[in-house]
């Protein structure tokens, strides 16, 4: 059975082997985020803060080099004084040019799911085990569901190259997905802005 074509950027799994808690951290997202901002979508801090010290965060780049801080988890209520609160009528994705808030996993040990974008064919069973592989946008995400477009790059996972953004640690377990096309596998962060050794920015 050919896997479902379905992308949702990075879904964070577990935590060295245990379950992700599903918390995340706080961020600031300026108004010069001028693109719409989905779930799973991979962030990066932006190296400023708000007014009241949240950190500022912006949608990364795909490619090598490029690091990444983690994955968008929602919009959220802005701190106390802000006069940022989510409405009933509030989005489940974070909408562009306005200034607000949302959560990040940002934990460099987390372990993630993603879909791969078949570039060049499936990727195969010879590369797929803690080969290095990069992101690929894929210009904006689903406004129904929320969910990001970002892909694994098949054609370039199976190369050690340590400038690459993500290590592929193996297939995504489940009875819906195997070997093939817009298959799912489970990643870690290669280049995270946590990472041990990094400048700062």
């Amino acid at each position: 059975m050919a896997n479902n074509n379905a992308p949702f950027g990075l879904k964070p799994l577990n935590l060295n082997g245990t379950s992700w808690s599903g918390q995340g951290k706080l961020i600031y997202i300026p108004a010069s985020q001028t693109g719409a901002i989905f779930i799973g979508d991979p962030l990066i801090p932006l190296g400023s803060t708000d007014a009241f010290g949240v950190p500022a965060w912006g949608i990364a780049t795909a490619g090598a080099t490029n690091i990444i801080g983690g994955s968008f988890l929602g919009p959220a209520n802005g701190p106390a004084g802000s006069g940022v609160t989510l409405l009933q009528s509030s989005t489940i994705y974070f909408p562009g040019s306005v200034v607000g808030y949302g959560f990040v996993c940002d934990d460099p040990d987390v372990m993630y799911s993603i879909q791969e974008d078949g570039s060049g064919g499936a990727i195969a069973i010879a590369n797929a085990g803690y080969s290095n592989g990069n992101l690929i946008a894929g210009g904006g995400g689903s406004t129904a569901t929320g969910l990001s477009s970002w892909q694994l790059h098949s054609s370039t996972v199976g190369s050690g190259n340590a400038t690459y953004q993500v290590k592929v640690l193996g297939l995504t377990r489940g009875p819906d997905n195997a070997i093939g096309l817009y298959a799912r596998w489970n990643v870690m962060l290669n280049l995270s802005a946590l990472q041990q050794g990094t400048a700062g920015l």
